[in-house]
């Protein structure tokens, strides 16, 4: 390699190191995964290195060009694909795969971004979730989202404003009552956590009636469960190998909970809330179901 090219090859090294966080932050933000992300940034870094760096102006909002269109491309693809294996056997092929990836990785990611808004984002259509992530948290305008999505920046804008809409969702229910359910729904998962059996006894009505979905119950095991203690039991027991990836969300303009390993939609817990205590749990594990359901981030 001659001098020249060789100073120009280690330039444009230190420049897009320079943009590596920020490129992998956008990535992650648009992919939910941070191997899928690493992908991106270094597909962005493959298609720099083969492009003439001196006609480029502006080399950080090039580079978020390139990632962003990337990962469309990479979430345009997993649709396809999901669209294909969605049948019986979709919820353990989901959580095989989150098997497979780096769990302390992945959750620290998902910490700083926020489980719930994962949740949500991974369940806005591709050009959606683009729309918003990069107007929303990355102020890019969009003028440039039209660009990267071939669309006009009035088309862009509409795009960003129904996935925020989706991400915030829009209560159904009074404050109040929407307090309240609040309340009642993180003491519920404040005791589920802490094995407190009694806690969980005491926010659930005597009577409650429990409905749990063919995807979410054992073979042979009863579909609906009575009384209080004879659910809170079991809930206790099953609850330690999954209450860490459980959040409290908007399910339909009401509170629920969520299980979504690294914000991965597995499972919900829709409740009915009486008197100040959860009535009747629905337990939906069914994919179909699952996508039918309108999720949001629940505020403080």
């Amino acid at each position: 390699m001659q001098p020249e090219s060789k100073k120009r090859s280690e330039w444009l090294a230190e420049r897009f190191e320079e943009n590596r966080s920020h490129l992998r932050a956008v990535a992650y933000r648009m992919l939910g995964s941070a191997s899928e992300a690493d992908d991106a940034v270094q597909e962005a870094w493959l298609r720099l290195s083969r492009s003439d760096a001196s006609t480029i102006d502006n080399l950080a909002g090039w580079l978020t060009t390139v990632v962003s269109r990337v990962c469309l491309d990479m979430l345009r693809s997993r649709t396809a694909k999901r669209e294909e294996v969605l049948d019986g056997n979709a919820t353990e092929s989901i959580a095989a795969s989150e098997r497979q990836r780096n769990p302390e990785q992945e959750t620290l990611l998902a910490d700083s971004v926020g489980f719930a808004l994962l949740i949500v984002l991974e369940r806005l259509e591709p050009a959606e979730r683009l729309a918003f992530v990069l107007h929303d948290m990355f102020a890019v305008s969009f003028e440039e989202i039209a660009s990267i999505l071939g669309r006009s920046p009035e088309a862009a804008r509409q795009l960003a404003s129904r996935a925020r809409r989706r991400v915030h969702g829009a209560p159904t229910v009074p404050t109040a009552s929407l307090s309240e359910q609040r309340q009642i729904a993180r003491a519920f998962l404040a005791a589920l956590r802490a094995g407190d059996l009694e806690g969980l006894i005491a926010v659930l009505d005597p009577d409650v009636v429990v409905r749990i979905d063919e995807a979410a119950s054992r073979p042979g095991a009863p579909r609906e469960i009575r009384g209080a203690r004879n659910w809170a039991k079991g809930a206790i027991q099953f609850s330690h190998k999954l209450a860490g990836d459980i959040r409290a969300m908007l399910v339909n303009g009401e509170v629920g909970l969520v299980w979504a390993p690294r914000g991965h939609l597995l499972g919900v817990l829709r409740f009915s809330i009486a008197d100040g205590k959860i009535a009747t749990v629905d337990l939906i594990a069914d994919q179909t179901r699952l996508n039918e359901l309108e999720l949001a981030v629940l505020g403080e």
